[in-house]
This record gives C-alpha cells, sequence and structure tokens, in this order.
C-alpha cells in the first residue's frame, strides 16, 4: 500500500507543512462557507480551546487557568 509508505514520508519530514496546509485549507473552506467573521470567531475559539486543553495536559488545575486569564492586572 503505497499510500501508507507516502503518508508516513509526509508525517516524518514535512509534518508542519502538511498540518499548515491542512489548517489553512480548513481556514478557507470555514471563510467560503460561513463568511470571514464567522471563520474568525471559529477560529479564536479552537484556539482557546487548544490553550485550555494544552495547560489541561500540563497538569495545571482549572482554577489557576482561569485566575490567569480573567484575574486581576
Amino acid at each position: 500500500m503505497w499510500y501508507k509508505h507516502l503518508l508516513h514520508e509526509i508525517m516524518e519530514h514535512h509534518r508542519g507543512k502538511a498540518l499548515g496546509a491542512l489548517l489553512g485549507l480548513l481556514f478557507g473552506w470555514f471563510a467560503i462557507v460561513y463568511g470571514l467573521f464567522k471563520a474568525l470567531f471559529v477560529t479564536l475559539c479552537i484556539a482557546l480551546g487548544f490553550f485550555i486543553g494544552k495547560r489541561l495536559d500540563e497538569n495545571n488545575n482549572m482554577k489557576q487557568i482561569i485566575d490567569k486569564l480573567f484575574g486581576q492586572r
């Protein structure tokens, strides 16, 4: 199965480019289907969800995250 070998090569040597192209394709599709501002909103929600999920994976508790985001400055 040649496509498994090709996918393995891409993920091993060009992971960032492939992920960037996929994210660009996804954002472009959202912009066409839903409009630019709705696509930007969805992208912002995804980024915020990624940030919170990354912090949870790093074993920070949710209270620390909320305090950091919305606490006094």
